[in-house]
């Protein structure tokens, strides 16, 4: 066992372990153990249901709570996942070094591109929502400028470096959670007095509606509240602890938002006045949870959701989205599988600059294209989960061939059995997802295999792991 997967190792020693597989450390290690969690949690927004709520009700046929139970386990399987390929390879670049590493260069790239289509529009979608939710509360501001105003705030903290985010983010889980236990409480008493549906398990189990290709599919949209943990594995160069803790980190993160996921939905789904009508008709405005919301506090409790909401995806989580897919680029770009400008670190702040400037170049440009469109939430909202759930399904591949086949490894249940059970469920989950989000998906992997094979054409790209290699060609 290498000093970087040794419990309690410090940050020297995992640099070193870095450079054995011929990178230089570059990044700067200041995130704990805690910081992990949080970021976790910021990213997944403890408040996540708030906005969707109304399309995983409509999809589920009434039942939330259980497709986001099915989600978690789902993610749950992909942690344990991610967890392992994290030690044996403890740097950045998430699904992408991990597959890379694992199998292949090739597999590496197209699990890497698969999560570009999630990482890259996460931000996108998470600054477009919040735009929208402000100009509901404050009409006078265009929802191009509020937008334009979140993507300016985060780059400038993101640039800063990633310590003052991470402060910045702890600020912003208590707010979130304050509220969220403000509604919870609310919530509870309403229902306790009889409002809304009262008190019922209908939403753990509805036999008119029930059904698991129905709940599956709903997964596929409720997932999108979990897909923030993986987000954490990016930022491996800048843990101050040890590999494991990546891997813990993330599992305490699912686990603890799970329980707070399943509950707020469980409170909601009593509070839905028109639960028929919601299932029937579906969300389209995408204020559901904020009139069950109204249903047990009144008009404050509808501001009181909606603006959290605004800020908790437009600033919290789209600034921690926006750390983690520079990240990304980064990572794949010293590798030179993307272009070499985006490897450039700020010798000042310690952070990969030119892809923290290209996120944002990204998210201002498709989400000012997205003002433009009749249903631009609905279309960039279709997008985000198929290229996430598929590089998941390569992880998984990655973790029974470099620890089973490759490493003779006889820890059965963490080797074998939870990655094949992961691919299964996210298979079933991305079979039952919507037609048009496959159908991109879909176009999204051919194009990156044409990448791909051109690049191993120009000799950018090898067939070998990067351990078999002393990686001279990534300098």
């Amino acid at each position: 066992m290498n000093s970087s997967t040794t419990p309690g190792t410090s940050a020297s020693t995992t640099s070193a372990g870095i450079e054995q597989f011929g990178y230089k450390q570059e990044l700067k290690r200041t995130l704990t153990f805690s910081d992990l969690i949080i970021y976790g949690l910021i990213f997944m927004v403890p408040i996540a249901p708030f906005a969707i709520f109304g399309g995983v009700f409509h999809d589920s046929g009434g039942m939330p709570p259980i497709a986001y139970i099915i989600a978690l386990v789902a993610m749950m399987f992909s942690a344990n996942s991610y967890s392992q390929m994290a030690q044996a390879f403890p740097m950045a670049g998430s699904v992408y070094t991990y597959a890379g590493r694992g199998i292949n260069r090739p597999t590496g790239f197209i699990a890497g591109w698969m999560i570009l289509l999630d990482y890259i529009l996460i931000p996108t979608l998470l600054y477009f929502v919040a735009a929208i939710a402000m100009n509901g509360i404050i009409s006078q501001v265009p929802i191009w400028l509020w937008l334009i105003a979140f993507v300016a705030l985060n780059t400038v903290i993101n640039y800063l470096g990633i310590h003052l985010a991470a402060v910045v983010i702890r600020v912003m889980l208590v707010l979130e959670l304050l509220v969220l236990a403000i509604f919870l409480v609310v919530g509870i008493v309403a229902v306790s007095q009889g409002k809304g549906q009262g008190f019922s398990f209908d939403a753990f189990y509805n036999a008119d509606t029930f059904s698991l290709p129905l709940l599956f599919g709903a997964a596929s949209i409720a997932v999108l509240s979990f897909l923030g943990f993986d987000g954490i594995s990016t930022l491996a160069e800048e843990n101050s602890g040890s590999s494991k803790s990546l891997g813990r980190s993330m599992i305490a993160a699912l686990c603890l938002l799970g329980v707070l996921f399943v509950v707020q939905t469980w409170v909601a789904s009593m509070l839905v006045e028109d639960p028929a009508a919601l299932i029937a008709n579906g969300d389209p405005a995408g204020v559901a949870f904020y009139e069950a919301a109204a249903v047990a506090g009144g008009p404050f409790m509808y501001i009181l959701t909606a603006a959290s909401t605004a800020i908790a995806w437009g600033f919290a989580n789209a600034l921690v989205a926006q750390a983690s897919t520079s990240r990304l680029l980064y990572a794949m770009a010293r590798d030179r599988q993307l272009p070499k400008f985006l490897a450039k670190v700020s010798e000042k702040h310690s952070v990969p600059v030119n892809a923290t400037f290209l996120v944002a170049g990204i998210s201002l440009v498709l989400g000012l294209f997205l003002t433009l469109l009749p249903d631009g939430l609905g279309v960039i909202a279709a997008l985000v989960n198929f290229g996430a759930l598929t590089a998941f399904l390569l992880l998984n591949v990655s973790v029974v061939w470099w620890f089973i086949v490759r490493q003779k490894s006889r820890r059965w249940f963490v080797h074998l059995v939870f990655p094949v059970l992961g691919f299964v469920v996210l298979a079933f989950v991305l079979y039952n997802a919507r037609v048009s989000a496959q159908v991109v998906g879909v176009a999204w992997l051919i194009i990156g295999i044409v990448v791909a094979f051109v690049l191993y054409k120009t000799g950018r790209m090898k067939v070998s792991t990067a351990t078999e290699s002393a990686m001279t060609d990534a300098r």
